[in-house]
């Protein structure tokens, strides 16, 4: 006799942060889910979030305003999702599970131990659910089959995977973005997506340090390793947008906090505008400077900047390199005016190596906002990264892909027997 597959109420593919709690949720609804992964280490993306801490999710976070916190063609399409599945019922799970953290700044919470504790208790939560769990293993094939077809009435999905083909009436992809490919990423979500006829949104790397040309950078190469705090910006009047976040120069360019949020709106060609003092009246503290001090410019910029970027900056102009008595007004106007207003223009990033998420992806329109079930392809779920939505630093991408496996796993039905 042949053998017959073994069906499953649903196939999730990616066990990262949304296909584990997806996979928990659903199994925990009393579902047959199969988890798979192709990589050797089960969410790999969680261990190293955070410095290793997982910054799980965010305080702050408005569902009724995703476009506060989100990026895509579509903000607004995750304000479903993140409603009926919101911070504080993630944290509400955490404290089950007898969990420490600690809120860094901005919303921001952390693991107190190690992002270790976060995968063992989605494991967990799995191992609840009952889930079938298979990692290291990847997928050959998939096959849509239409309801005449086995295993029953219903539609189904054939998953052709290098531990035997199963069947499963409804099919989740949490194979997540681009971003990070020394740790398992792929672009099996969109070829997939492809293969089904869904539309993508363009990706490219988000949440990513800046690069700059190497003689145009050679100035502040030499700066590598400072953070300050600062204010960053870019786009102009109703696209302007900015944030007050700490810079790291780096020997390639920009990172740091306030780089890597400014990425997910910065434009290929257009300036960065960046105020290295923004808590300082520059104007008044030189001309203050100028009354009653003899030391160079230098000298009195670095109580009001770093020592080193003092420095840096006094070597741009002539003018710039005497005692601060000796300059001219027009000379200290325009040093104030560069500090606060620094305007560059990055030639790049530093691509998916070293992005933590991807932009774009599965078009949200195609997909229910409910459920995320693909309109155009019943049984078809698209959840977390792998999906036109990408938040803010800050535990807003690890809240997205909570809400958006939580929404899924409500919707998916058990098989016709």
């Amino acid at each position: 006799m042949p053998h017959t597959p073994p069906v499953f109420d649903a196939v999730i593919i990616g066990a990262g942060a949304a296909g584990l709690f997806c996979a928990a949720q659903a199994g925990q609804r009393g579902l047959k889910v199969l988890l798979i992964d192709h990589a050797e280490k089960v969410a790999e993306k969680i261990r190293i979030s955070g410095g290793g801490r997982c910054n799980f999710t965010n305080r702050d976070l408005d569902p009724a305003a995703p476009h506060k916190h989100f990026v895509g063609q579509n903000p607004q399409f995750c304000r479903s999702a993140l409603s009926r599945y919101s911070p504080a019922d993630f944290i509400a799970l955490v404290q089950k599970h007898g969990i420490a953290f600690h809120e860094k700044h901005k919303g921001q919470l952390f693991a107190d131990r190690s992002a270790e504790d976060i995968i063992a208790m989605l494991l967990a939560e799995c191992a609840a659910g009952g889930v079938t769990h298979w990692q290291p293993c990847g997928v050959k094939n998939i096959v849509f089959l239409a309801s005449s077809a086995y295993p029953s009435s219903g539609n189904s999905y054939q998953i052709d995977t290098y531990r035997g083909p199963v069947h499963a009436r409804s099919l989740v992809i949490a194979t997540g973005g681009l971003s990070i490919p020394k740790i398992g990423a792929t672009d099996f979500g969109y070829r997939l997506a492809q293969q089904f006829n869904i539309p993508l949104i363009e990706r490219r790397p988000g949440l990513v340090p800046m690069t700059f040309d190497g003689a145009g950078w050679a100035p502040y190469a030499q700066l590598s390793g400072l953070a300050l705090p600062v204010q960053i910006s870019t786009g102009a009047k109703k696209n302007r947008m900015a944030f007050d976040e700490d810079l790291l120069f780096t020997h390639r360019g920009l990172s740091g906090p306030a780089v890597l949020q400014i990425s997910s709106y910065w434009q290929e060609g257009t300036p960065l505008t960046i105020n290295l003092a923004p808590t300082v009246d520059l104007p008044a503290a030189l001309a203050q400077g100028k009354a009653r001090s003899r030391k160079l410019i230098a000298n009195e910029l670095a109580a009001l900047v770093p020592g080193r970027l003092a420095d840096a900056w006094a070597q741009r102009e002539s003018d710039w390199q005497r005692p601060i008595a000796e300059a001219s007004d027009k000379a200290l106007a325009r040093l104030a005016e560069q500090l606060a207003r620094w305007e560059l223009t990055p030639t790049g990033t530093e691509g998916y190596k070293k992005a933590e998420v991807t932009l774009g992806g599965v078009d949200t329109r195609v997909l229910s906002q409910q459920t995320m079930e693909c309109k155009t392809q019943p049984g078809l779920y698209f959840i977390g990264e792998v999906v036109d939505v990408t938040g803010w630093l800050g535990g807003y991408n690890f809240q997205w892909a909570w809400a958006s496996a939580f929404a899924c796993a409500q919707a998916l039905q058990p098989s016709e027997s």
